[in-house]
C-alpha cells in the first residue's frame, strides 16, 4: 500500500506563505503626484508661448507713431507715465 502526501508539504523546502501577489498597504487614501520645478518651467514656457501665439498682431504704424512720440522730450511726462504704468499693471495683473 502507498500513502501519497497531503497537500504540498514537503520537508526540504520552507513553506511558501499565500497571499495576494503585489499588496500594497496605503497608508492613507489620497493619491498624490509631485511635479519637478523643471516640469513647471515648462509648462509656464508653453502657456506664454499659447499667449504670445493668440495676442493680436502688432501694428506696425502704431508702433512708429509711439516711437516718434517718445523722442519728444515734451510727451514723457508724470501724466503720461502714470497712465502708462496704470496700464500695465492692468494688463500684468488685472
Amino acid at each position: 500500500m502507498t500513502i501519497d502526501r497531503i497537500g504540498s508539504i514537503d520537508p526540504i523546502q520552507p513553506e511558501k506563505k499565500t497571499g495576494r501577489a503585489g499588496h500594497v498597504n496605503r497608508a492613507s487614501g489620497a493619491d498624490s503626484i509631485n511635479i519637478s520645478a523643471a516640469a513647471q518651467e515648462k509648462a509656464e514656457l508653453f502657456r506664454v508661448q499659447e499667449l504670445a501665439a493668440a495676442a493680436p498682431e502688432t501694428r506696425a504704424d502704431r508702433i512708429a507713431e509711439l516711437r516718434e512720440k517718445i523722442k519728444d522730450p515734451a510727451y514723457l511726462n508724470d501724466r503720461v507715465m502714470n497712465a502708462t504704468a496704470d496700464r500695465l499693471i492692468d494688463a500684468l495683473f488685472g
